[in-house]
């Protein structure tokens, strides 16, 4: 009762609670604390070192202490500083606050920094090892950026993730001096950083579709991409040239009019002419419906910690894209699958997807927009 350390003072071994466990029932009704337990489930199972929290640091002479008195193997118990993330939490309480109430789907939901919710992501083993590497161990409490697990994430993606084309937000184009009953077969990298993946066949035909954001009609300034009697470049295809834009009765752009030069196919100009934009786009009689899940941060705030850590949810951290196309050689895409869709980001084939639709989960984008969009607040 003399010690300084409070945890020493006539400790507590067991405790009695007479209530139903969710396993043994009404079996048993006395209980193990956790200093009693704790060591003597090292030695058990053959730990060499018990690494913890450092708020265990002063329950560790107990756990010495226990372990000398029963005379069993004596593992070390280490402290260090536990890891903790930007805009998210690490706390098992809380994520089961998140869980339970509602806030996400499941354990799994991609948003958490759980094991299964970062596999269901997009995450690879690699990108999580070697982010933990270069944190490494501290004794001191910190705050590590999120976005340095993404920069991981990026690099290993960017070695193994087949290249594919994937409209999020689809907009119709017609390529009037293109034959209407013609389909052909353009030849696709898969990886440029890969030369063993080898290419793949994309079809394409006169009827497309490429991304609502690629067409402006009133094209700002350094906007190098589809523009009324501007011309771009199909990725792997022809160059194209807007002719006409279609609208419907509110005045939204549903459908574009172009040609196309025959003499550009591959995506370069005999006669030397360059274009500058360079546009992704998918066969619209070939391409296989699909629904995108955007995730974002699951906070707004990089430090959510506290009681009142659900205030700063972020209630865009999910944006659900239906009517999304996506090329043909995704109709075999397994859950777990991971692909670059050119020019959106990294992407991960989903448990959910069926055989009349595909989900994919945005990993990461091919860049920090969340910093751009910061950088722009602040100015």
């Amino acid at each position: 009762m003399a010690s300084p350390n409070i945890n020493l003072r006539d400790p507590v071994i067991y405790r009695i609670l007479h209530a139903a466990h969710h396993r043994t029932g009404d079996q048993w009704c006395i209980y193990p604390m956790y200093d009693w337990a704790h060591g003597q489930s090292d030695s058990i199972e053959g730990v060499t070192h018990s690494l913890c929290d450092l708020a265990y640091e002063d329950h560790r002479p107990l756990y010495d202490w226990f372990l000398e008195q029963l005379g069993i193997y004596h593992p070390r118990q280490i402290e260090f500083a536990r890891l903790n993330l930007s805009y998210t939490v690490l706390s098992k309480r809380f994520l089961r606050e998140l869980v339970e109430e509602g806030y996400v789907s499941g354990w799994d939901d991609p948003r958490l920094p759980t094991l299964c919710g970062l596999r269901r992501r997009g995450y690879t083993p690699q990108a999580i090892r070697r982010f933990i590497e270069e944190v490494g161990v501290a004794k001191r409490e910190n705050l590590v950026d999120i976005a340095l697990l993404e920069h991981h994430l990026r690099e290993d993606l960017n070695k193994r993730a087949l290249r594919v084309m994937g409209v999020l937000r689809p907009l119709k184009v017609v390529i009037e001096n293109y034959p209407e009953d013609q389909v052909e077969e353009l030849e696709a990298v898969n990886n440029p950083e890969d030369p063993a993946a080898g290419t793949r066949k994309v079809p394409f035909s006169r009827v497309i579709y490429i991304e609502q954001e690629d067409f402006r009609e009133d094209p700002p300034k350094k906007y190098f991409r589809l523009a009324p009697g501007r011309e771009v470049r199909l990725r792997y295809g022809y160059y194209i040239k807007c002719t006409g834009v279609i609208k419907d009765e509110k005045g939204q752009v549903v459908e574009l009019r172009c040609t196309h030069d025959p003499a550009t196919r591959g995506g370069w100009s005999p006669d030397g002419r360059k274009v500058q934009g360079t546009i992704h786009w998918v066969s619209a009689a070939h391409a296989l419906p699909a629904e995108a899940r955007l995730y974002d941060r699951l906070f707004t705030v990089e430090d959510p910690g506290g009681e009142d850590f659900k205030t700063h949810l972020n209630p865009h951290s999910l944006e659900r894209l239906e009517g999304c196309l996506v090329e043909p050689s995704l109709a075999d895409a397994a859950p777990g699958s991971l692909y670059q869709f050119e020019r959106q980001g990294y992407f991960c084939a989903d448990p959910d997807s069926s055989a009349g639709k595909l989900v994919f989960n945005r990993a990461v984008s091919l860049r920090d927009t969340w910093a751009r969009i910061e950088r722009g607040a602040k100015g």
